[in-house]
């Protein structure tokens, strides 16, 4: 073997030591750690995960179903009027809405509904002895309180949320019950009632 022959062999060998040395110093050396903090998002992708979320919220929001209920308020003129107020409803939650519905209207408006003028004719010891769904027809049986007290005014007022109620959220006729019996006769006045309630029930 000739000089020049073995100079490069030193060479090729010390580069090779060389490499050798530099996979192990990074294969044994430890490596920083990776807080979240230095990890760069792009702006685009946070722009494409806020739409997803506000897409979610906007689908969630169709597919929310609202039932009226029938309050007194006054209107822009300060004239007394029935106030149809939204709630939330949820057929797997709440059953059907003619039963939400009448719940609702026992329970009164919200805090936030009175807040803002809405109040309701109805006592508040009244409530809902059973509400009857049967093929052809609903019966909603109420105790007597919600027939008691307030004067004759009261008394329609009352009614007629009941009947506005009724009607707006049940297909079938609906029949009042107070105490079990059928209400064709109400209040110490002896308000005709024409069954099944309409918005002419009253009009004896």
């Amino acid at each position: 073997m000739s000089k020049n022959q073995k100079i490069l062999l030193l060479f090729i060998g010390f580069c090779m030591i060389i490499v050798i040395g530099i996979v192990a110093f990074n294969a044994f050396m430890p490596k920083p750690e990776i807080t979240p903090e230095e990890v760069q998002v792009s702006e685009r992708s946070v722009a494409e995960e806020v739409m997803g979320d506000e897409k979610i919220e906007q689908s969630e929001e169709a597919q929310k179903e609202y039932v009226n209920i029938y309050f007194i308020g006054k209107n822009e003129n300060n004239e007394e009027v029935y106030k149809a107020v939204k709630r939330v409803y949820n057929k797997d939650i709440d059953g059907s809405k003619i039963r939400f519905a009448v719940n609702a209207l026992i329970k009164g408006p919200k805090s936030e509904e009175r807040a803002k003028g809405v109040y309701t004719e109805i006592p508040a010891d009244s409530e809902i002895i059973n509400i009857s769904e049967l093929p052809d027809k609903v019966i909603v049986n109420l105790n007597a309180a919600f027939v008691t007290g307030g004067g004759t005014d009261s008394l329609y007022k009352r009614l007629y949320q009941l009947i506005k109620t009724a009607k707006l959220n049940s297909v079938l006729p609906v029949y009042l019950f107070i105490d079990g019996q059928r209400a064709d006769v109400v209040g110490g006045e002896g308000i005709m009632l024409s069954q099944p309630l309409s918005n002419s029930s009253l009009e004896n």
